[in-house]
């Protein structure tokens, strides 16, 4: 059976991919019932038919550079043991120990996990503690067009938010120690680092852009600085502010200019949570997601979200969007539910082909640069006539935490592209259940070895090795290896994880997943407080 489904993934993959040729590049287009490309390229010409295939009413020029979809090149399935490997990979969790000025933390723990699709993996996600004001960071960077605006904003967001929140006192003596070469104060303690880091060359660049924004924040002289909400909003629109200026600098070193153009012309959706004891803000831009799990006083189980998906299925957001442009544009605005025909998500950072004028692009990119080598995608919509189309601006949600509130979960749309919200809670809940009752009950019992011998024998006898023990793990799983009655197969899921790096992300798209887990005890106890 395993091999059958395999097989038959294979095939239909090979079956559907074709390229587009515009000019001197060539672009993969692919179809797929189940996952669609953020990007849509079309090519500037004319395209013939080759092979007498189509797809979507363009005719199609067979691709042959995909040969691991050939029969000899055919993969066998993975056995339990190496799914089980490879889904729990990028598997990582922490407990929240610290207290805070003697009351315990709202969070108890968090578990976070990440699949790869597209290869490098494109998103990013990122877990600190904001030192000055003793609130938590949890972040999904979901990226596209390559992985660098997702790695730039997953390391550098964070930061924006920690000065935006400083108190005016705070704001000078960070200015002081940089005007005195000492040592600034620390602002963030990384609990979940965003991904080994490419831009260790440029970090200065990026310091020296922090620091002219902390400096106009002080400049508003604000005794207790920004409100989160605020916060969370001029952030997001800075960054993006400065990463469209860092390329149009006239910027001396070649990796530094290389780096900035791949990051401003690449993109990246972005959901933040920031959490400090009963207040929760979530600041959201595309179409990642964030959702809590609620348990009731009866029990019951409820999903309630947080965040709105930015794209052509959200009322609002086409409003928006004809509020903004011309009503002759109303039409060309959204086309095959994309953003101007090409982009899903209808907000993001970077992306600046569809926020610059023409003339600006040209400008950049006529400097002198190897767009080819750095895999930078040069295209103008046919619709292009008011730009800016696109915008970072966060959606910011507001919710005070009470004891039923049990769990927030944060994800790329990889996972909601094929979940829905309350699957995720019942997985979720099924998951606590499960870890529950397969943990050992050692209070009733002294804990010799010969115990412990004999409750790993039993565990092994009844298969409890398999069970995830990370919820973001058991998520993914389902994501990719559940049929469409939400039941678990084996095959499919061996099947989706065996396909050839060429031909996964025309079933799946990288998935990113952070499970945050409230103490509600603590937050009982702030009501009782107040």
């Amino acid at each position: 059976m395993s091999s059958t489904v395999s097989y038959w993934i294979f095939n239909s993959a090979r079956n559907s991919i074709a390229t587009l040729q515009g000019g001197q590049r060539l672009y993969s287009r692919y179809a797929s019932n189940r996952i669609k490309s953020k990007w849509r390229l079309f090519p500037q010409g004319p395209v013939t038919l080759k092979n007498n295939a189509s797809c979507g009413g363009i005719a199609l020029q067979k691709a042959y550079r995909h040969t691991s979809t050939e029969e000899d090149d055919f993969h066998l399935p993975l056995s339990p043991e190496q799914v089980n490997e490879v889904l729990r990979a990028g598997e990582s969790a922490h407990k929240i120990l610290d207290l805070v000025s003697g009351v315990p933390s709202s969070v108890l723990r968090f578990e976070s996990n990440q699949l790869a699709a597209n290869f490098p993996v494109e998103d990013r996600g990122g877990v600190a503690a904001c030192l000055q004001t003793n609130g938590l960071m949890f972040g999904v960077f979901d990226g596209h067009g390559g992985h660098a605006c997702a790695q730039a904003v997953s390391e550098r967001l964070f930061y924006y938010v920690a000065v935006s929140l400083m108190s005016q006192q705070t704001l000078e003596q960070m200015e002081g120690a940089m005007e005195s070469m000492k040592p600034l104060l620390p602002i963030l303690q990384w609990l979940k680092r965003p991904g080994d880091s490419i831009y260790k060359d440029v970090t200065s660049v990026h310091l020296d852009h922090l620091r002219v924004y902390w400096q106009e924040l002080l400049n508003l002289h604000m005794e207790m600085g920004l409100n989160i909400e605020e916060a969370l909003m001029y952030s997001f629109q800075r960054l993006d502010s400065d990463i469209s200026l860092e390329i149009q600098a006239a910027l001396e070193d070649e990796m530094t200019r290389n780096l900035s153009l791949q990051v401003a012309f690449s993109g990246a959706t972005a959901c933040m949570a920031h959490v400090n004891g009963v207040h929760l803000h979530v600041a959201n831009a595309g179409d990642c997601r964030a959702i809590l799990g609620v348990q009731e006083d009866n029990g019951m189980w409820s999903c309630l979200p947080l965040t709105r998906d930015h794209n052509a299925w959200n009322p609002t957001e086409l409003s928006r969007l004809k509020r903004e442009h011309p009503e002759s544009e109303h039409r060309t605005i959204i086309m095959d539910n994309r953003l101007l025909g090409v982009l899903m998500p209808c907000r993001a950072f970077g992306d600046v082909q569809l926020k610059w004028s023409k003339e600006l692009q040209r400008g950049v990119l006529e400097r002198g640069f190897d767009t080819e080598a750095l895999n930078i995608y040069q295209f103008t919509p046919t619709h292009y006539y008011t730009p800016p189309y696109l915008t970072a601006r966060p959606e910011v949600t507001y919710h005070r935490l009470r004891p039923q509130d049990k769990f927030l979960v944060l994800a790329s749309d990889g996972l909601w592209d094929v979940l829905g919200n309350e699957d995720v809670v019942r997985l979720v809940v099924e998951h606590l259940a499960e870890v529950c009752r397969h943990k050992p009950d050692l209070a009733q019992r002294p804990a010799n070895l010969g115990l412990m011998q004999s409750l790993l024998l039993q565990r092994k006898a009844q298969g409890l090795h398999a069970t995830d023990q990370n919820a973001a793990t058991r998520l993914i799983r389902y994501a990719i290896g559940s049929n469409e009655y939400g039941e678990m197969e084996p095959e499919r899921l061996s099947a989706m994880l065996t396909l050839p790096e060429d031909l996964a992300r025309m079933y799946r798209d990288d998935i990113s997943v952070t499970v945050v887990y409230f103490n509600s005890d603590s937050i009982g106890a702030s009501y009782k407080g107040s």
